[in-house]
């Protein structure tokens, strides 16, 4: 072998590796011009071919899919819910302990709640993939 055609062999884009037992199904993707651009400024952006960008997306763990998308955000707008009531009965506990030298008795409760609903929003956060 002469010494360009391995260094583009060491350095370039290669084949992947033959399966043992050979490949044994083909799929076929039809996508749009602009979804066909933007898989080709990808696979460009890592130095990789389409169909490796496609298989390596479609079996790696860190990324999520369309279903688990959707529930992180309808969890992050049920939390965006709870945050804006709790911040309502921190504002009428503190507008209440204001108003008098009594602290209210169920302020501790309240604020238990604060607390459970921080951490509800850190577990949420934790979970969405940079």
């Amino acid at each position: 072998m002469s010494e360009d055609m391995e260094k583009r062999s060491r350095f370039g884009k290669r084949r992947r590796e033959n399966a043992p037992k050979g490949t044994k199904k083909r799929r076929e993707v039809w996508v749009t011009a602009e979804e066909e651009a933007q898989l080709l400024i990808r696979a460009e952006r890592e130095g990789v071919t389409v169909p490796k960008l496609l298989i390596s997306a479609a079996t790696s763990d860190a990324v999520e899919t369309p279903t688990e998308r959707r529930a992180i955000v309808a969890e992050l707008m049920a939390v965006h819910t709870l945050l804006g009531r709790v911040s309502n009965n921190v504002n009428q506990i503190a507008r209440h302990a204001n108003a008098g030298d009594e602290f209210p008795k169920d302020a501790a409760a309240a604020l238990a709640y604060v607390r459970e609903v921080a951490q509800r929003i850190d577990a949420t956060v934790e979970g969405i993939n940079p």
